[in-house]
């Protein structure tokens, strides 16, 4: 079998295979960890960590003041980054994922640099900001963006700061799991996000601008569900494939066995879109909570309206929530408390954000290996649990 070419970012050769960040404490030190070690890339979500951290809860409990949770969190993802690099024993990267839409992105891309994260990954708006936040620091700097037009004006912005892209991550909203790039369900199935169409104007923009077509990796994420997908995108122009619900069903993956299993199990029909409380749709397992928050969608609308609600986490975590801000047209509710339940397994309560596709293995939960030595060489267990 040839062997697929390798990922080159900031000087480091990775396997092709980037693990995508997923909050609330979903992909946090051991899986970000033990996809490093295996000479990828892991990546921990710099999103409310502090839930892996029963000091930092106590502390929290003790002193629930905005301050003091966001204090924490910054400690959770000091001491995440730490073990995580313990973890890989110096190989593939550790990446830290920050939302751009989060109040807190700047602390965080601050928390990511000081604690010796090798890249900053940043979605959930434009990064216009981060090499300003970064300089003067060695580290490799990713935006996550769906089409070419985001992609011409980051790269156009940048480059007056005289700074690039270390590689840029494609999201497909079709596929991916989670906050979606575009501004409403309606804009989910446009062919601007297609990946060929993407990288092809891309390439242009590319030669437009005098970068050279080698020079930044494009990795493609959003509905890579094996070694087949991997070798078709790679022969397309990608340089890397991004996965997420696929590394949230292994054995190493920071969440509770119950989270694992109900994103495992979930069918087709089991997987909904709806606006979050970003005012971006957003794609989820279709749980107990989530049914009944949409029967009354329209309801919690017409009764919130415009009215603002007091932040039932007490973090204040977006910049702007449709819960908190009483914003009409996003959803409402508070997403850190329903994340934070499914982090613990909480079928009845929680949030359960998953990608479209099936996964490599089914319902079967297989280690980081494992699932590596199937997108890498195709290679399957022996048994199939």
């Amino acid at each position: 079998m040839t062997p697929l070419s390798p990922l080159i970012i900031r000087g480091r050769t990775l396997l092709p295979i980037v693990q995508g960040g997923m909050g609330v404490g979903v992909s946090a030190h051991r899986l970000a960890g033990a996809v490093a070690r295996e000479g990828a890339m892991g990546t921990i979500s710099s999103i409310d960590l502090r839930h892996h951290h029963p000091d930092l809860l106590e502390m929290c409990k003790q002193n629930p003041v905005q301050a003091t949770l966001e204090a924490a969190n910054q400690t959770a993802l000091q001491r995440e980054i730490i073990a995580a690099k313990a973890i890989s024993e110096g190989r593939g990267m550790v990446a830290v994922n920050v939302m751009r839409a989060v109040a807190s992105y700047a602390a965080s891309v601050q928390t990511a640099c000081e604690s010796g994260a090798d890249a900053i990954v940043m979605g959930a708006g434009l990064p216009l900001d981060l090499p300003d936040l970064t300089q003067g620091v060695d580290i490799a700097l990713i935006p996550i963006l769906s089409d070419s037009r985001g992609i011409a004006l980051v790269l156009k912005k940048w480059m007056k700061k005289n700074r690039l892209p270390d590689a840029i991550v494609i999201e497909h909203p079709g596929h991916a799991g989670g906050h979606l790039g575009v501004a409403s369900v309606a804009d989910i199935p446009s062919e601007r996000f297609d990946f060929a169409r993407v990288i092809e104007e891309t390439m242009l923009t590319f030669d437009t601008l005098g970068i050279d077509r080698t020079q930044i990796p494009l990795i493609v994420a959003g509905g890579i569900d094996g070694h087949a997908a991997v070798r078709r995108w790679l022969a397309a122009g990608a340089s890397g494939v991004q996965l997420g619900t696929a590394f949230a069903v292994t054995q190493e993956c920071d969440a509770h066995p119950e989270f694992k299993r109900i994103l495992a199990d979930a069918t087709p029909e089991d997987i909904v879109e709806f606006v979050s409380v970003t005012g971006l749709p957003a794609r989820a397992v279709k749980t107990p909570w989530l049914v009944r928050y949409m029967r009354q969608e329209q309801r919690i609308r017409e009764k919130i309206g415009t009215k603002p609600q007091t932040c039932q986490s007490g973090l204040n975590c977006l910049s702007a929530c449709g819960w908190r801000d009483g914003i009409e047209k996003f959803g409402h509710f508070c997403i850190d408390t329903r994340l934070a339940a499914a982090l613990r397994g909480d079928r009845a309560t929680g949030l359960f954000f998953r990608g479209r596709e099936a996964l490599p293995f089914g319902s079967a939960i297989r280690s980081v290996r494992e699932l590596l030595d199937l997108l890498v060489a195709d290679i399957r267990p022996t048994v199939v649990a």
